[in-house]
């Protein structure tokens, strides 16, 4: 049969050959095929050479293991293509051994070195896939490979593969549990990660290896505290459980003070006590006196004060409370059960009651936990009390939590609400909902003495209910509640005596037969009679029944001998010879015990008060009462029991620890007080300081448009050499800030003309009041650009920042100007153009970073020096621009940093040598294309004729745009020229032909993956909201070492500019650089950000829209930085 009819039939038919093929008629002689046949199709597509089969037959089998069958058979073929060159029959392939390889290990072993080699695959499913089927092979041999592989995995680019990594360690734990200080290592590198995709499986592992290195957390609290919110859902639930035990041994109880007043007699108070002993009066006072010396201590106790990141993670999981998923709200339910203050505790009990329209499943774990929180905060849920009445609908366990729930929540003002419901619910068809609620009615007489009468009569009246079991119950709940006054109840316990003839029912007939015992005092009439009929039927009695029998009849001896004497032995006889161990036992005890012989003990003197003592009224209590010592929303918990694996929630410490132990280096800025400092902090800043984008508080954005004035000033004093220009441009600012907003409306029209009129003119010829004018008429002019500001806050940074820009546009006009002149050989462009066109080109550099940049020329200018003034001018009109549209900043890397590249030695091309560098200009013909700037050189001694390029060998998508012919290079001359090539976002190289007039030779143009890119203008918000959008598997982030040479944050801009053609985006902090950018094919968005810290440590943060590119550009910035 071949592969592809195999698939056919397949396809009418089942799945496995074994089973009959057409219907389910066994006589179709289907069943009895042989089994050396099964799978012979399958195994032949897997054997085929065609992806495409191997890729159905693959299909077929993780079908076939969905729906439950054995697939175990076809492992051998199935692992051979595991080295299959096709992802998706690969990716499958995987699935099929991660099922698999543990029943098969022998086999999988064999296979081991293609799963090594899966983990270094490029396709990052695969990688993960590798690991997955590695750590899955449970054999000993291999964990030091197992160990290796998820030591990798932990450091991989890729997020995924990180979290299977994550997935591993407990596999590994278990498998080899001496491995425990490795893996440990592996989980602190795992939890600093910052993608979400690893924080829940991260915090799983170190559930599962190590729960009680609490120190790993420390660091890591806040970040997981914020990123919350944006991991899985699964993940959320593992989390919030940590932090709730984490956060049970960092911070104080927040209801201390209210715990140690509630403490003492509450409880014996809500009961109530009868009894009016003179010991009793003493015990009293004293406990008084107690309470009086506690109170006065807690009052001179210091106020409670939170702890701010118990407070942030409080703050951070409410938000949570409104998740789709039931286990991430009952996780933040029992975190603010366990941690909140009582004020805050109420807000879970709306969601909560929400989770109860859920499934039935879902209903039971919330009403278990509601059942033991309404104990302790019964108030609550007081107000949703109509969302527990019970449904018809409701499973018997669901119901009779809901009682639970009911009669917790039951006091003097709802009672009589809650009574009319049970009246209903017995009844019910469900006798084991009405036997629950009997008992509920009895809990709620014994905690409300006030309904104690009326639940009393109403159980009495249930007695005559046709229903056994419902009389059953009540009378077990009516012995209980006459316990507390049974002087005033003697005639509902003759009324019970009469039901002994009725009554089956085990339980029920053993509690009348304790009470006529217990009360025979106030019956003395009925209960002789009760025991005479009861002898006769001793012997057909459950055992219970007959241990109450004994009972009754020791008591009557001991206070009515006359009438009862000789019924006692004859049931003491029958007792005697009674086939159950525990009543013969009890039988012999009772004799020794009542009827006093020669032998008896001293015991015997005290019978009576054995026997007849005053036995406490029983406490009726929830079965939930002390179950909160489990953590909420445990397994143990709803077991009432300590589940395997379960950990034990921590109590307070009674002192704080130390709260600095989670406090992580932080860059600071805007915290300078004086001007100063800020200047001198903020020197090398960027000129213009984005922080008003922000909607912060007042003092960051006035510090940053005051830094920026201070920076301002000093270069331009440096540029042009008097320090009186410097202090004038100061005090200008200063004073532009401090104008009111009227003086500036009367003067906007005047200042425009002025505005129009002006000419650049050297700054120290310009008088103080014209720049002032200059500046007020620049900021009405300028569209605002922090739209959330407040008024005064925008304004006065508006103003100071158009106050500055405005005078360093004049110096360096003026500057430029008389340069010009100097130089003969410089064109002299028209100043209002440039101005223009340089507004918009605007990018991120400081003013005080010329001196680092080597000015050089670029292709539309003649001498270095215009260059470098273009540049500055750039530099100066950089904050202005205000569109994304057209940004083309051409200077920002000067062409002397630019790399060249040989695409022809002078060797190879007989004399004629070509270069060629990515001249990160925009391609005017196509701005999809990078620009390439190739340079000629003819060594020869002949002239070169006819240079031009043909027969382009490109990758599907690329493009070229050829540059145009040279047709004479005469010897020793030099000539440049320019060609568009479209990479498609790609590295792949280029591949054509340079023809001269003689020869062809064969070259090609790789592009490094920074030069795909142009930058782009972007502010400090635009960037963290960009790099928001842009996590997950769209981040990666590497931490290096910088050499000293590589500390300072000039050099770092100068590397990573180097490396990629990117432009860098203001930051607040002097510790991070920024830079952004976007493909030039697609235009995907590329943001690094660099982070220094102590000692030469920094961290790589890339975000790439196309995973691919980041990852090149990450390896590519770290061996700039770290060379």
């Amino acid at each position: 049969m071949s592969a592809s009819s195999a698939f056919n039939d397949e396809k009418g038919g089942s799945s496995n050959v074994g089973e009959p093929e057409y219907g389910h008629d066994p006589a179709s002689g289907g069943i009895f095929s042989s089994d050396y046949k099964r799978h012979d199709d399958l195994k032949e597509m897997l054997d085929s050479n065609k992806d495409s089969l191997k890729l159905e037959a693959m299909k077929r089998i993780v079908a076939m293991i969905a729906r439950g069958k054995n697939a175990s058979d076809l492992f051998p073929a199935v692992v051979k293509n595991v080295a299959c060159k096709n992802i998706e029959v690969k990716k499958l392939v995987y699935v099929y051994l991660v099922r698999y390889a543990e029943e098969q290990q022998d086999l999988a072993l064999l296979s081991i070195s293609t799963f090594q080699r899966g983990l270094k695959d490029p396709n990052q499913l695969i990688r993960a896939s590798a690991l997955r089927v590695l750590s899955s092979i449970r054999v000993t041999i291999i964990v030091p490979i197992m160990m290796l592989a998820i030591k990798e995995a932990a450091s991989d680019m890729s997020p995924y593969v990180r979290k299977t990594a994550a997935h591993a360690i407990p596999k590994l734990y278990s498998l080899d549990p001496e491995q425990k200080d490795c893996l440990i290592e592996v989980i602190e590198k795992l939890l600093a990660d910052k993608t979400t995709l690893v924080a829940g499986s991260v915090v799983m592992a170190f559930e599962e290896v190590c729960p009680e290195r609490i120190d790993l957390i420390h660091k890591n609290y806040r970040k997981l505290c914020n990123l919350l919110i944006d991991v899985e859902e699964w993940g959320q639930v593992v989390i919030i459980n940590m932090l709730t035990r984490y956060a049970r041994t960092q911070f104080l109880n927040p209801n201390m003070n209210e715990s140690l007043l509630e403490e003492g007699g509450g409880e014996k108070a809500f009961y109530g006590s009868d009894n009016d002993d003179d010991t009793d009066d003493e015990e009293d006072k004293e406990e008084k006196e107690k309470k009086k010396t506690e109170a006065t201590a807690i009052v001179k106790r210091k106020p409670y004060v939170m702890d701010p990141d118990h407070r942030l993670l409080l703050r951070n999981t409410k938000p949570l409370l409104q998740s789709r998923n039931a286990a991430v709200v009952m996780a933040v339910a029992q975190l603010y059960f366990h941690l909140a203050p009582k004020a805050e505790v109420g807000v879970i009990a709306k969601a909560l009651v929400r989770l109860m329209r859920s499934h039935s499943e879902v209903q039971y774990v919330v009403l278990q936990n509601v059942a033991t929180m309404s104990i302790k905060r019964r108030g609550m849920f007081e107000p949703y009390l109509k969302s527990f009445y019970i449904r018809s609908t409701d499973p018997t366990q669901i119901k009779v939590l809901k009682l639970e729930v009911l009669t917790n929540l039951a006091n003097e003002t709802n009672i009589s609400t809650i009574l009319r419901e049970f009246q209903t619910y017995i009844k019910s068809n469900d006798k084991d909902f009405v036997a629950a609620t009997i008992q509920a009615i009895g809990r709620c007489a014994t905690n409300i003495g006030e309904v104690r009468d009326t639940c009393l009569n109403g159980l009495v009246q249930l007695l005559s209910n046709r229903d056994e079991l419902v009389v059953a119950e009540s009378v077990v709940v009516i012995k209980k509640l006459l316990q507390m006054q049974p002087e005033q109840h003697s005639d509902i316990i003759k009324h019970m005596a009469k039901l002994t003839d009725n009554i089956q029912v085990p339980m029920a007939r053993a509690s009348i037969l304790w009470l006529i015992g217990e009360y025979c005092e106030h019956v003395p009439k009925i209960a002789p009679d009760v025991l005479r009929k009861m002898a006769k039927t001793f012997t057909n009695e459950e055992d219970i029944v007959k241990l109450q029998i004994i009972n009754l009849a020791a008591k009557l001896y001991l206070t009515n001998s006359k009438q009862t004497k000789l019924l006692t032995q004859y049931v003491l006889n029958l007792a005697k010879y009674d086939q159950n161990y525990d009543i013969r036992d009890r039988a012999r005890f009772i004799r020794q015990l009542i009827v006093p012989t020669d032998k008896s003990g001293a015991l015997s003197k005290y019978a009576k008060k054995l026997f007849l003592a005053l036995k406490p009224a029983p406490v009726l209590e929830s079965p939930f009462k002390d179950r909160d010592h489990f953590q909420l929303g445990s397994l143990s918990h709803l077991l009432n029991a300590k589940a395997g694996g379960y950990q034990v929630l921590p109590d307070w410490p009674e002192a704080a620890p130390d709260p600095s132990v989670r406090n992580v280096e932080v860059p600071e800025w805007t915290k300078c007080s004086s001007r100063e400092k800020r200047k001198e902090k903020k020197a090398d800043k960027p000129f213009y300081s984005d922080s008003e984008g922000e909607s912060g508080p007042t003092e960051s954005a006035d510090s940053a448009s005051d830094t920026a004035s201070g920076s301002e000033s000093g270069s331009g004093s440096e540029e042009s050499g008097s320090g009186s220009e410097s202090e004038e441009s100061n005090e200008e600012s200063e004073s532009a800030s401090d104008e009111d907003e009227e003086e500036e409306g009367k003067k906007k029209k005047k200042n425009v003309e002025k505005i129009k009129a002006r000419k650049p003119v050297p700054e120290s010829e310009s008088e103080p009041s014209s720049g002032e004018d200059v500046k007020k008429s620049e900021k009405k002019s300028k569209p605002r650009i922090g739209s959330s500001e407040s008024e005064s806050e925008e304004d006065d940074d508006s103003e100071s920042e158009s106050s500055e820009s405005e005078e360093e546009e004049s110096e360096e006009e003026s500057e430029e100007e008389t340069k010009k002149k100097k130089k003969t050989t410089a064109s002299k462009p028209p100043s209002k153009p440039p101005k223009k066109e340089n507004k918009k080109e605007k990018k991120e550099m400081s003013l005080l970073d010329f001196d680092d940049f080597d000015p050089a020329p670029s292709p539309s200018q003649v001498t270095p020096l215009n260059n470098f003034l273009s540049s500055s001018l750039v530099t100066d009109l950089e904050g202005l621009s205000l569109t994304d549209n057209v940004l083309s900043p051409t200077t920002i890397v000067p062409s002397g940093n630019l790399k060249t590249y040989e695409l022809l030695h002078r060797i190879t091309g007989e004399g004629l040598s070509v270069e060629y560098c990515f001249s990160r200009q925009p391609f005017s013909p196509d701005p999809h294309m990078v620009a390439v700037k190739i340079q000629f050189t003819n060594s020869a001694t002949s002239e070169a004729k006819s240079l031009h390029m043909e027969d382009a060998k490109l990758q599907s998508g690329m493009r070229i745009k050829e540059f145009p012919e040279i047709e004479v290079l005469p010897a020793g001359e030099t000539v440049s020229v320019v060609m568009g090539i479209d990479f498609c976002d790609s590295t792949q190289a280029a591949n054509f032909q340079l023809c001269t007039h003689t020869r062809k030779f064969f070259v090609s143009i790789q592009p490094p993956v920074g030069e795909l890119m142009m930058p782009i203008f972007m502010t400090e918000n635009e960037f963290k909201k960009e790099q928001g959008q842009l996590m997950g598997m769209n981040e990666i982030t590497e931490k290096l070492t910088l050499e000293e040479k590589c500390q300072g944050e000039h050099a770092v801009v100068q590397r990573v500019t180097t490396a990629a053609n990117l432009s860098r985006v203001p930051c607040g902090s002097d510790k991070e650089c920024r830079f952004a950018g976007k493909t030039v094919t697609s235009g995907s968005l590329v943001l690094v950000s660099v982070v220094t810290k102590e000692d030469g440590a920094a961290q790589l943060t890339v975000n790439c829209e196309k995973m691919v590119i980041g990852t090149m550009l990450v390896k590519d910035i770290l061996q700039a930085l770290t060379q």
